[in-house]
């Protein structure tokens, strides 16, 4: 089968691999469509950054390998002991490999697990016309929810526990910074949590247009004094929670300047260096800074309900491109600004 196989930095190719077979408590999938993330670009551009160049400790596997961790797809094959899953099955693939046994995982809490690997990055994975998965990676997808979306729920669900982790509520203030897919993605969970007082910082006009033609609500950070808006608008206390989507300094220092008394900033941005943070902010204010990392399945269970619910729009910020021009049309493309979000289409 046809593959997108990460060799290193600025050299992915594709290339003719076997194609995979379910073993005990596997899934087989056929690739529907896969999402590029932005760590799938950071480790093109400067990996091997996340992905192992010696054996990972759950998967065995290491460079090179087949990219992909956002993905859907259809069910083929499923292996030996494998109950609740069926041969034609649309499924969206949680992509977490976990110990089960380190402090974080007996807590319930395996996003964080202390040896945690992802499909698609320390093992072979969806960027490729059919992929292996363990069952318990799988989420059935409800038939009025594409393969489309499928492989956004994903990313999605990385949005979905930020803003969890925010703790708002119906009626609150929350500030989104960044317009990127994750930006995105916390624009519509808040929506979907009931908050109607959603405000989105971003400085670039494309992608501000691209999520105000969703219904969002924008400020320009180089045209508004973000935090002296938000204190008028809210009448001096400030937003509810802020959400850092966009891992640069200016957005975490505006941040920090609008949050309210004893309110949260949720980091939920990739950081490549260190940051310096006004710590004094938060004294005085007594607000916090909260990280939050990938998902739990009830993050995934909450976006695909919410998409089934007709919540979630691709409309203007998602695109489909072939597994051929992944690097052009893909990486490339992603990496110059001209596209937002794009999936690629094993098939094609």
């Amino acid at each position: 089968m046809r593959a997108a196989v990460y060799y290193g930095p600025n050299k992915v190719e594709i290339a003719d691999v076997p194609e995979p077979q379910a073993g005990p408590g596997q899934v087989k999938v056929k690739v529907g469509f896969n999402g590029i993330c932005g760590t799938d670009l950071h480790e093109y551009y400067a990996g091997p950054i996340f992905i192992p160049t010696e054996p990972h400790a759950l998967t065995g596997q290491q460079m090179p390998l087949v990219l992909g961790h956002e993905f859907s797809g259809t069910v083929t094959e499923i292996g030996k002991g494998v109950t609740g899953t069926s041969v034609g099955d649309r499924v969206a693939i949680e992509p977490i490999y976990r110990c089960g046994h380190c402090a974080p995982c007996a807590a319930g809490n395996y996003n964080i697990c202390q040896q945690i690997g992802f499909h698609g990055l320390m093992s072979d994975g969806g960027m490729a016309e059919y992929t292996v998965v363990p069952a318990d990676m799988v989420h059935p997808l409800p038939d009025n929810v594409s393969l489309e979306l499928g492989a956004l729920v994903e990313p999605m669900s990385v949005a979905y526990h930020a803003a969890t982790l925010g703790d708002v509520r119906p009626g609150d203030t929350a500030m989104v910074f960044g317009a990127g897919p994750i930006g995105i993605g916390l624009w519509f969970a808040l929506r979907g949590k009931g908050l109607d007082d959603v405000l989105v910082v971003e400085p670039s006009p494309t992608r501000r247009a691209a999520i105000e033609a969703l219904g969002a609500k924008t400020l320009d950070p180089t045209a508004v004094d973000v935090p002296d808006y938000v204190r008028d608008a809210t009448e001096g206390r400030g937003a509810d929670a802020a959400y850092d989507a966009a891992g640069v300094q200016p957005s975490v220092e505006t941040a920090l300047a609008c949050v309210g008394a004893r309110k949260p900033m949720v980091s939920v941005a990739i950081y490549e260096k260190p940051l310096e943070t006004p710590l004094l902010n938060l004294v005085m204010n007594e607000s916090r800074i909260q990280g939050s990392l990938c998902y739990t399945s009830a993050d995934y269970e909450a976006v695909i309900a919410l998409m089934a619910e007709g919540k979630y729009d691709t409309t203007g910020w998602v695109s489909a491109i072939t597994l051929d021009s992944v690097v052009e049309d893909g990486f490339e493309a992603l990496h110059a600004g001209t596209k937002m979000k794009v999936l690629v289409d094993p098939s094609r």
